[in-house]
């Protein structure tokens, strides 16, 4: 369900409005040259190849120790999908006193900088654009597993202040997490819910294979979305806001 924009603080309206301005940019700048984001981060790889991780290596800012990367999954049927985007945060971009969750721990990578935590994914359709937002489960991505509180305080963390591969997709993948900033905290939240229930069938059932490995659950949660709807629903938003 989309969040009721109406309850928003002003200022994150305008963070959102901001942010759907930016990627309308980005947009009618890769239009003009009969692009979009998807053939910008593919540009210059060879055939697309389902499971290789676009552009090859990731894309890591090492200053605000954000990441992403493109790929696909074989038949890309997902969602009806060409492929999604994976977002992550690595720890040196975290907040000071973020810990992984308890029983998680001990899946943490050996390097101060390698416990990454997986924010959103995004599924983009054959046109190029966004159709979808989606949360995994940790065997995914092979992510470290935080508290849906904390992964929330990490969102606006995440910047991609670089121009390789494509400075419009850099900016454009920075705005979708601003834009969609409700979104995304609902669907962390539901992400948590969601285990947690399952986590309570393993426990009444006797299983032991734990829920983070369930490779019954991939996709944990998901929300159908639209650019151009969420701009019209922060621009009546802010408009009622300023009414008052």
């Amino acid at each position: 369900m989309l969040a009721d924009l109406r309850l928003l603080p002003l200022d994150r309206l305008a963070d959102m409005a901001e942010a759907g301005g930016q990627i309308r940019e980005c947009y009618r700048l890769l239009r003009k040259g009969g692009g979009n984001i998807v053939g910008e981060v593919l540009r210059g790889h060879g055939a697309f190849c389902e499971w290789e991780h676009y552009p090859p290596g990731d894309v890591y800012d090492d200053e605000t120790h954000s990441q992403y990367y493109y790929h696909a999954h074989p038949g890309a049927c997902r969602f009806a999908e060409h492929g999604h985007f994976h977002t992550f945060l690595r720890p040196l971009g975290m907040p000071a006193d973020v810990r992984p969750v308890g029983d998680d721990d001990a899946s943490r990578a050996a390097g101060a900088n390698d416990a990454l935590c997986h924010l959103v994914a995004i599924s983009m359709d054959g046109d190029g654009y966004p159709s979808r937002l989606f949360t995994t489960n940790r065997w995914v991505t092979g992510e470290t597993w935080y508290a849906a509180a904390d992964v929330i305080r990490m969102l606006d963390r995440f910047m991609i202040d670089l121009a390789y591969p494509s400075l419009p997709v850099n900016i454009w993948i920075t705005a979708m997490v601003r834009l969609f900033r409700p979104e995304i905290e609902a669907l962390v939240r539901e992400r948590d819910a969601v285990l947690e229930a399952r986590r309570a069938g393993e426990a009444l059932g006797g299983e032991t294979s734990g829920v983070y490995q369930d490779r019954d659950l991939e996709v944990v949660s998901s929300l159908p979305v639209s650019v151009e709807d969420q701009v019209v629903r922060v621009a009546e938003a802010l408009a009622l806001r300023l009414e008052r």
